[in-house]
């Protein structure tokens, strides 16, 4: 619950800051790719400190070396913030990326929520697809609106 939550609050901040002048954040692309680096700059360091263990735990048995994905997986989320954040064109390209790896990582989502490594409502299958589903809408929005002004300007 808590990368959705910072994905809308960091989100809504940034776009509220746009309506009060900052001219820059103006565009709800520019809020929500903030939203989105701030969310995945919590999510890829607890691939390696804070959570590691238990993000081990979600990856499937049926995938091999698990600690090494979950590093893999925290380092393509470290540099999608470097991508969201760099240029329009950059984050383009990484917010497609990031969709991507959502779409490669939600097995483990499936996994933890069925082997019920945690009882919290937001760890239950119907609720994390549901996160997922927001996140997914966030990337590709991102990626379908900034092609939209990149080709524009």
């Amino acid at each position: 619950m808590a990368p959705l939550l910072i994905l809308i609050t960091v989100s809504l901040g940034l776009l509220a800051a746009g309506r009060f002048g900052v001219r820059a954040l103006r565009d709800p692309t520019t809020a929500v790719r903030g939203g989105l680096a701030a969310m995945f700059t919590v999510t890829g360091v607890a691939h390696f400190v804070g959570m590691r263990a238990e993000m081990i735990a979600m990856v499937p048995p049926a995938l091999p070396a698990p600690a090494a994905l979950v590093t893999l997986t925290g380092v393509l989320e470290l540099l999608g913030v470097v991508g969201l954040l760099w240029s329009r064109r950059t984050a383009q390209w990484t917010a497609l990326g990031l969709t991507f790896l959502l779409v490669a990582m939600f097995p483990a989502n499936v996994h933890a929520a069925l082997a019920h490594q945690s009882t919290a409502f937001e760890d239950r299958l119907v609720p994390r697809t549901l996160m997922q589903l927001v996140f997914l809408a966030a990337t590709i929005g991102v990626a379908v609106r900034t092609r939209r002004t990149t080709l524009v300007a």
